[in-house]
């Protein structure tokens, strides 16, 4: 038996999310010693954009195969999606032609960051117990995910009507999809806050957040509400490098773990 855990994420060009995915592979290592940590990225964009810069650049199909002919015989393949949308739809069929193809014999996957119910509640805990502590109580907060028209988009809805419950000036916006800035904007507006804290829903700190969200281009967020009259702080910092978000994918890396036969436990 040889053990392995595959860590997919969507990749990064930048330093801060390099930096981010070495700090919680480092936290996967020391949580479970006994398995060896890799990673794949699921973006054909972002694989492209890393090997023009000489980066090691697998997909989980490729990264299994690999393992698989470097004789693992149990993987856990650990998703670090925040929602179970496309890009998670994606990495499970690579799993299965991996499979197929020479992979590992055993392998489990770890589910996103708001796969269910569970999560949500937990994830909203996390989001509100790591929100900025100079924040002051009529300031709004908005938390910028990345958005699809996937049906995965209903796991931020479910997480902004939970922490809505605590939080009436958090709001949860997306760059795609049907929550977008548009949208936000008269809702945050309606509120009077005269300071909005910008904050990413995003795995790690990358493009969307530097220049999407907290770039000064007029089209990006933190320019949007400037524009507004608002005061704008925007706090670059991915989900995964927050303790509350990272013991969920922790979870379910346990968890997925735990499905491999019982000699791999």
């Amino acid at each position: 038996m040889k053990k392995g855990i595959l860590l997919a994420a969507f990749g990064s060009a930048s330093h801060l999310g390099e930096k981010a995915l070495k700090n919680f592979a480092e936290d996967v290592r020391a949580r479970f010693p006994d398995a060896r940590v890799r990673f794949a990225f699921t973006s054909d964009h972002m694989r492209n954009r890393m090997a023009a810069a000489g980066k090691k650049t697998d997909s989980v199909k490729k990264a299994l195969r690999r393992m698989g002919f470097e004789g693992y015989t149990h993987v856990a393949v650990q998703s670090l999606h925040l929602i179970p949308g496309r890009e998670y739809e994606v990495l499970l069929e690579e799993v299965l032609e991996a499979g197929r193809q020479g992979g590992p014999e055993h392998i489990a996957v770890g589910m996103p960051l708001l796969q269910d119910p569970e999560d949500i509640l937990l994830a909203a805990e996390a989001l509100l117990s790591h929100l900025p502590a100079e924040r002051k109580a009529d300031e709004a907060v908005i938390c910028v995910g990345h958005g699809t028209w996937h049906n995965g988009a209903a796991s931020y809805e479910a997480l902004a009507r939970v922490v809505n419950l605590s939080d009436r000036l958090l709001f949860i916006g997306t760059l795609a999809g049907a929550h977008g800035i548009d949208t936000l904007l008269p809702a945050v507006r309606a509120t009077g806050a005269a300071t909005v804290w910008l904050l990413p829903l995003l795995s790690i700190v990358g493009k969307h957040a530097e220049l999407d969200m907290a770039g000064t281009g007029a089209a990006s967020w933190r320019s949007r509400i400037s524009q507004m009259g608002i005061t704008c702080k925007p706090v670059l910092k991915g989900t995964v490098e927050y303790t509350g978000f990272a013991k969920i994918w922790l979870m379910h890396l346990a968890r997925a773990l735990q499905e491999l036969p019982e000699a791999c436990r």
